[in-house]
């Protein structure tokens, strides 16, 4: 016992250090229990984050910061309405087509995977082959029926999704335009002594940037690179398999192996096991390898190296916590923790803050 209390003692003696981690449970706690309503003011935060590098871009051009905020703020609506206009229709359409599909595409899979007991009657038989298949195609059918009912299944739903077509670009703007305001307000109620909390934010902040604008980079890029080269080789449902591509790098890993499954099964069920097949697979991975090996790295100069086993504990660990936001922001937060264990006093620094 007098352990632990000699540990709290010397790492909580210091109020910049209680201070910190106060800040830091009150944001997390706001996050865990609010998220749900605040969803539209953290969805704003992360777009005006986004957005304020090409603001400080044109202000470099000699733009003054409300001319620069109006001409991003003008582009990011208009990519906005091309979205909903577009490429939403277009999206709910294919998966509509795929959904109509799933029964041939079972029938087709289910005829190739018999095969396997005439030339392996050893290792599977027909009846297994039948038990899986029919597995498949029951959890199939009722996944595509709730991607079907999803956006429009419900009054609340299109309620929500009205008040974040509303919101979101009003607050985007606000906080594009006062920022230095927001940032002025929210520090008067933060002591003046809090050159520990500053030292973690301007370590963090720069990898919080670079990680959170890089990424989005990233999957314009990996979208519009995978959709140009699934439609030139003909391949169904190309928007579809191009934005599961695209949204697939917010998993490091994990996600790139996930939606590998999809473009590959649906070349094979367009094909079969023909050269227009071994196209798209090619043309997939050298998309892959170049994102992983050319794009990453030129994009994400700046941020920490962290091993991959580090990475996908982030992931599961605030993914679990947060859902979605907790996937997209685990490698900044994980360099979060980074830069505080790194900022956090030593004992030295312990000792002589006690003796002052």
């Amino acid at each position: 016992m007098n352990l632990i209390t000699d540990w709290f003692k010397r790492h909580f003696s210091n109020p910049q250090v209680v201070f910190l981690a106060l800040l830091l449970l009150i944001i997390s706690a706001i996050i865990y229990l609010f998220g749900n309503i605040l969803g539209p003011v953290l969805a704003s935060v992360v777009l005006a984050y986004v957005l304020e590098g090409m603001v400080k871009r044109m202000q470099s051009f000699g733009l003054s910061r409300i001319l620069a905020v109006c001409f991003v703020f003008i582009l990011f609506v208009f990519s906005l309405f091309a979205i909903l206009l577009w490429l939403l229709p277009l999206l709910t359409e294919q998966i509509s087509q795929l959904v109509q599909q799933v029964p041939l595409i079972i029938n087709q899979g289910q005829h190739a995977l018999l095969q396997l007991p005439e030339r392996y009657p050893d290792l599977v038989s027909e009846e297994q082959i039948r038990d899986v298949t029919s597995i498949i195609r029951s959890e199939i059918t009722i996944f595509g029926q709730k991607l079907l009912s999803f956006s429009v299944s419900s009054f609340k739903n299109i309620i929500t999704i009205l008040i974040f077509l509303i919101i979101m670009p009003i607050l985007v703007f606000l906080f594009l335009k006062d920022k230095d305001k927001i940032i002025e307000w929210f520090t008067n109620f933060m002591p003046s002594d809090r050159q520990l909390t500053n030292k973690v934010w301007r370590e963090s902040n720069a990898q919080f940037s670079n990680y959170i604008r890089g990424k989005f980079v990233e999957i314009v890029i990996i979208t519009i690179v995978s959709a140009v080269t699934f439609v030139s080789l003909n391949l169904q449902y190309a928007a579809l398999l191009a934005v599961a591509v695209g949204l697939s790098v917010l998993v490091p890993y994990v996600g790139a192996a996930v939606v590998t499954i999809p473009v590959l099964l649906i070349a094979w069920f367009q094909w079969g096991w023909s050269w227009d097949f071994g196209y798209v697979a090619i043309a997939y991975f050298i998309i892959q390898a170049l994102d992983g090996n050319v794009l990453v790295p030129w994009l994400f100069s700046e941020v920490v190296n962290m091993h991959p086993v580090a990475i996908i504990v982030a992931v599961l660990f605030f993914g679990g916590l947060w859902g979605i936001w907790g996937v997209f922001f685990a490698i900044p937060l994980a360099t979060l923790v980074q830069a505080i264990i790194r900022a956090w006093p030593e004992d030295e620094q312990f000792a002589e803050a006690e003796n002052q």
